[in-house]
């Protein structure tokens, strides 16, 4: 990607990472080469999974059943989300296996099939984060599903640099207004992956309409996991799903690529660290009765 934005974006973009003027320069990006790179960082991120699956058989430190788990079976080709961040009850990881036929459809499609990959880990004391990791592994042995479900483990900062830029939608589901930010969506919209999101913590100022998908603007009282579930099944079945299998004799989903576009222009400018310590400094040295000149 830092080399796309070298060739179109110009040097601005690492002196000004926070000028929405020089991210406008994406749409200058030929679908073609985004497209190109986007397979070729997917490809990475499948190939790493099945290198860790391979590494755990062949030091033997996994069964099969883990093995199984791991992701040996992901497709490159196939639609895939990604679930990465801390295991925990209010980020809802399991929230997309709600109705387990509905996602059945969606993963086995024969035509347009989904693939799910989850990673993270739970505090050693917070067990219904370890439950809901074992939920996990649990569907993703299920035959059913064709292997089209992954918990990749031993989650890190190695991984997720395949994650955030390998998948094709990042999937966050937490219970709102419990989330405090969610920048792994943010690192994922600057690699060109859409975000596919509740409104919630960084969400509801990032969100454009064009550059992701949202739900969950409504407050509903008490229990609320269904209500959800059906936003999150209805935006993949009716929108996601059918943008990015629609391709062009060229094989390139040009509707997703503008999705695509859209989430670097909107959130690069908008959720980087020079914008953050712009703003702060402006606040502080107001307080200090200075203006930024005087610095």
């Amino acid at each position: 990607m830092q080399r796309l934005f070298d060739r179109y974006l110009g040097p601005g973009w690492r002196e000004r990472p926070d000028d929405p003027a020089v991210w406008e320069n994406v749409d200058q990006i030929p679908d073609e080469e985004l497209w190109r790179v986007h397979e070729e960082r997917k490809g990475a991120l499948v190939a790493e999974v099945d290198s860790r699956a391979r590494r755990s058989w062949g030091e033997g430190t996994a069964g099969a059943a883990r093995i199984v788990t791991a992701g040996p079976f992901l497709d490159p080709r196939i639609l895939t989300l990604g679930f990465a961040r801390r295991f925990t009850a209010y980020k809802r990881p399991t929230l997309l296996l709600h109705d387990q036929e509905r996602l059945h459809r969606l993963l086995t499609d024969p035509l347009r099939p989904v693939q799910l990959v989850f990673a993270g880990k739970a505090h050693p004391a917070d067990h219904d984060g370890k439950r809901l990791i074992q939920d996990v592994h649990r569907l993703a042995l299920d035959p059913r599903f064709a292997g089209r479900i992954a918990f990749v483990e031993e989650y890190d900062q190695h991984l997720a640099k395949y994650l955030v830029a390998g998948v094709d939608v990042w999937l966050n589901t937490p219970l709102p207004p419990l989330e405090a930010s969610g920048t792994s969506g943010m690192k994922a919209s600057v690699n060109g992956i859409p975000v596919l999101s509740i409104l919630d913590g960084w969400w509801p100022e990032g969100y454009t309409g064009d550059n992701g998908w949202a739900f969950g603007e409504e407050e509903i009282p008490g229990d609320r996991t269904a209500a959800d579930a059906e936003a999150v099944y209805r935006l993949l079945e009716e929108e996601i799903v059918p943008l990015y299998y629609d391709r062009a004799p060229d094989a390139i989903p040009h509707g997703f690529v503008r999705v695509m576009k859209q989430a670097i222009k909107t959130v690069a400018p908008r959720f980087c660290a020079r914008r953050m310590m712009r703003e702060y400094s402006e606040v502080y040295l107001a307080a200090l009765g200075l203006a930024p000149a005087d610095a």
